[in-house]
Parts: structure tokens; sequence; C-alpha cells
């Protein structure tokens, strides 16, 4: 059992990578650049001529997406797995609408999240996720990139929202660290 008030101090080269506010300008420049890819792809999709995202012909774009995913599942050397496929076949296709419909929102929510420097983390971590998603689906591209980026801006989120909006709004939120140490209403 361990004692509760051990603390372990974080590294120099971590606590100079994602707490050091003097690095924010350069958070600041992969914050941006990854904020502006993902308000690209829901633009993109948003205002999709077809409509085949959220238009009239809604999760038409997405149906064709994971139908070509689920052929890679085939193969000596497939690119996706069985569970992925059947992910996709089972849960996907037959909510594309709705699925298209997250999909545009999340990319557009996770691009001004990031550009505005709004909950660094978090959208950070989303965008980690969809990322993650479209690897699973075998889309490579420009997803590995964006993985990794999503991944640093996760573990730097203490600095890399500070030239921005998080050095003003996440102060005044609380964390569960500094939420009170209350067990049914006993200090514990």
């Amino acid at each position: 059992m361990t004692d509760s008030s051990t603390h372990i101090a974080e590294p120099p080269l971590a606590r100079l990578l994602f707490s050091d506010r003097r690095l924010a300008p350069g958070w600041l420049l992969l914050r941006l650049a990854v904020g502006a890819v993902w308000l690209s792809a829901s633009m993109q999709k948003i205002f999709d001529r077809d409509g085949e995202w959220i238009g009239a012909h809604s999760g038409q774009a997405l149906t064709r997406f994971a139908e070509e995913a689920m052929m890679k599942v085939l193969g000596e050397h497939f690119v996706v797995s069985d569970f992925y496929a059947g992910f996709l076949s089972k849960v996907v296709i037959p909510h594309a609408t709705f699925f298209s419909w997250l999909l545009c929102l999340g990319e557009l929510v996770v691009g001004i999240a990031l550009l505005l420097g709004l909950f660094t983390g978090v959208a950070a971590f989303v965008g980690g996720f969809l990322n993650f998603s479209f690897l699973l689906a075998g889309a490579a591209s420009v997803n590995p990139l964006l993985f990794a980026a999503a991944t640093w801006l996760v573990l730097g989120w203490r600095v890399a929202g500070y030239i921005g909006l998080d050095r003003f709004v996440l102060p005044s939120s609380t964390t569960p660290s500094e939420a009170p140490n209350k067990c049914h209403g006993t200090d514990q």
C-alpha cells in the first residue's frame, strides 16, 4: 500500500516540454496547424456540393468510406481488422446519417476549439480519437501525423492553450484533484 502523500517529481525535460510557459509560442503553432486541418476537413464535408455528408444525401459518403474500409479486411496483407469491419457494418453503416453528422460536428468543434485554445487537451483527445478511428479503417493519409500531434497536445495541455482561451477559462474550472476529498460527507 502506498502513502497518499508520496509525490513523484516530474522529470525536468517533461516539465520543460509540457509545463513551461516559455514554450507556449511553439505549442500555439502546433495547435493552430492541427486546428486548421480539422476545420478545413469539416468545412469540406459541411459544404460538400453533393450533400453526401450532411445534405440531402447525408451518410452516403460515410457509407462509401466504411464499405471501402471493409474491403481492406480481405487478403493476405489485410489493413482493417475483423472487429472494426464488424463495427462498421453493424453500427456505422445502418446509422450512417447519424455518424456522418456526428463526424462533421466533431471535426468542426475540434478545429474551432484548437484554433481558439479552448479546452485544448479535451479537443486534442477527441481529434486523436477520430484519427485513431480513421487509422483503424485503413485511412493513413495525414492521420498518423495528426494522431501524433494530438497526443503531444494532450500531454502539453497545460501550456498548449496558454496563448488562447484556456488561460482564462481553465483557472475558473475545478478539477477532481482540486475538489475537496470527501466520501459520503466525511473527510478522508
